[in-house]
Order: structure tokens, then sequence, then C-alpha cells
């Protein structure tokens, strides 16, 4: 048992490695291409022909990662024969289905439990023992083909429906806070709001928060466009001061990663909670519910669906907003250092080995 779960984190370990430079390139390039963007009701949208472009590369980087982090763990299990099914079955994962009327999608986790079943399933028809003639199109037609419409319908009736009942709960739950509590509306989201960095229960947070917009009620809006940035600045700024607890390659990564979270995008912390979950996750829960209280207290308004110091401009409260975010990645990164372990000795010697030949070699 300690061998087959083993097994499973090396294999998410390698979705991981494999989606972090799509993470960076598709989040900073979109970040770039939203400095200036225009104000809208459906968020913000460049107006430049270059920054459109830019937007454009951006969103195709952000859509590929979860096929790609799905792809990459049924790879590392079963190898060549399971990159196409991973591909797909991931873009079916960060994709909307519509299930009994509501559209869902599961995102990183539904990619994650994808590609851990895809890769199974193709490890075990590998194994099938079959003539000459049929063993040199099982890789290419016979496992690919047999792998996406098995696990394809186990997703759409299995997966896939249980997530448009929790969408249509969480939306009817946040409702009835709105009318009665706004501490307990702040507390639920910041438990939820971003528990799955961009995922179907972010989205049913989100939509929430934009149906009240339209009815002129913007403060729930407010907390979620806090929430948006608490997690990925928090991470940032741990690996500022925690750097025992990180590789060079995450310290890297995670200023990109801040990057992103100042503008609004939040993604940029799933390799990072999928890498370390005992740490990550329960970090930035306590700091995204600091920084939704701080926003609720400061009644912290947002008109526009997005987040970060990006819509600063026209956000009702903008100290208590600015004071909001940085409170809650603070937190976050404080316990972030408190619950995450050092580095493997074996691994930090080897960072220090690799630091002091590049020095000598300067």
């Amino acid at each position: 048992m300690k061998s087959f779960f083993k097994d499973i984190q090396k294999y998410l370990l390698t979705g991981v490695s494999y989606m972090m430079p799509v993470v960076v390139v598709g989040g900073v390039i979109l970040a770039i291409s939203l400095l200036g963007a225009d104000q809208t009701a459906t968020g913000l949208v460049p107006t430049n022909p270059i920054m459109v472009y830019l937007n454009l590369l951006g969103k195709a980087g952000m859509a590929l990662m979860i096929p790609v982090f799905s792809a990459y763990i049924a790879y590392s299990a079963a190898g060549k024969p399971g990159l196409a099914p991973g591909f797909i079955l991931g873009y079916i994962a960060n994709n909307t289905v519509s299930i009994n009327g509501v559209d869902c999608k599961s995102g990183f986790l539904g990619a994650l439990v994808l590609g851990l079943m895809t890769g199974y399933m193709v490890k075990w028809m590998k194994s099938w023992k079959v003539g000459k003639t049929l063993r040199s199109i099982m890789p290419i037609l016979v496992i690919p083909v047999t792998t996406v419409f098995v696990i394809g319908m186990i997703y759409y009736f299995v997966i896939a429906t249980p997530v448009s009942f929790l969408m249509t709960a969480l939306t009817s739950y946040m409702t009835s806070l709105n009318s009665t509590s706004v501490i307990g509306l702040a507390i639920f989201m910041g438990i939820f709001a971003e528990i799955d960095f961009g995922g179907p229960v972010t989205k049913a947070v989100s939509m929430f928060t934009l149906a009240l917009i339209s009815e002129g009620i913007m403060g729930p809006n407010g907390i979620f466009s806090i929430l948006v940035a608490v997690a990925p600045i928090g991470i940032f700024l741990s690996t500022l001061i925690a750097k025992d607890k990180y590789t060079p390659e995450e310290r890297n990564n995670a200023t990109a990663v801040g990057i992103m979270g100042c503008l609004g995008i939040t993604e940029g912390a799933i390799p990072f909670a999928i890498k370390d979950p005992k740490a990550v996750y329960p970090a930035c829960i306590i700091g995204n519910i600091v920084g939704a209280l701080i926003g609720a207290f400061g009644n912290v308004t947002c008109p526009v669906p997005h987040g970060g110091f990006i819509v600063l401009p026209v956000v009702g409260n903008k100290l208590w907003y600015v004071v909001a975010i940085l409170s809650g990645a603070i937190v976050t990164a404080i316990l972030l250092k408190i619950f995450k372990k050092k580095l493997p000795v074996e691994e930090t010697e080897e960072i220090k080995n690799s630091s002091a030949a590049a020095t000598e070699g300067n």
C-alpha cells in the first residue's frame, strides 16, 4: 500500500513538473495583456491590438495547463500510450459539461483523477496478451480509443454529475448566507472561493458574486476579488521567508506566481498545492478567511469580474482592499513557513553543491 501511494505521488509530481512551465508562460503573458485593459461588466478587456493578441496567447497557455497536467500523470504511469487519452480527458475536465441543465467542469481536481485513471487503465491494457497483428495497433488505436471511451463515460455519469449538484448546493447556501450574515458569508467564501484554484467550486462562488453585481450588490464580489490574489501572493512571500523549504526552481517559479496573483490570476498556486497539499491548503484557506473578513469589515466592493491589484481603480474602499490582500497573503506565508517541512538533507546538499559549482564556474 505504501508503494502504491509512493507511485501516485511520483505520477502527480511528474504532471506538475510538465504543467508548471505552461502555467508560468500562460499566466505571465495573460497578466501582461491585462495591463491598461478597459474595465467592463464582463471583465478586463484589452483594446490595443498587440495586447489583444497577447491575451489570446496567455489564455491558450492557461487552457492547456490542465490537459498537460492530466496527460503527463498518465504518461508517468503508463508511458507514451497514456499521452493521447490523458490530453483528451484533461481537456474535458477543464471544459464545461452540461449535466441536468447545470454547466460544470471539474478543473485540476478532475484532471488529477482522470490522469490517474487513464494511467492505470492504459498500464493494464498494455499487459494484455494479444496477437502480433493486434499488438502493432494497440498503442495508436485500441488503447487510446478504448480508454477515452470508457473513462469518458465514467467521467460524465459518475464524476461530473455530483459536481453539478455541488455547484447548485453551494450557490443556494451562499444566497441564504448573504441574506442573513455578512461575516458568515465572508468565512464561507474564505474557505471555498479558491479551494480548487479556479475549478468548479471557485466557479460556483464566482457565478454567485457576479449574479449579485447585476442586482447592484457588489460586496461579495469585492471579497472574491481579494481572495483571487491571496494564495499566489502568499506562496511567493513564503519563498522569501522560508527559502530552506523550497527548491531554487520553486522559488523562481513563485516569482511569476506572485506577479500573476497581483494581476488577479490564481491558477499559479495549483502546482504548489498539488506538490504539498498538507501545508498549502490549510495555509491558503486560513489566509483567505483573514482576507475575506477584513474585506467584509471594510465594506469592500468591486463592480467587475476580476481581482488582484489590477482592479484597484474601480474598487470601493481601496485601502481596506489592499490591507485585506496583504494581510491574507502574509498570514498564508507565515503559515506556510510553519507547516512546510524542510527539504530533505540530500536535496539540500545537492542544491548547495550545484550553487557552489555555478559560483566556481563564474
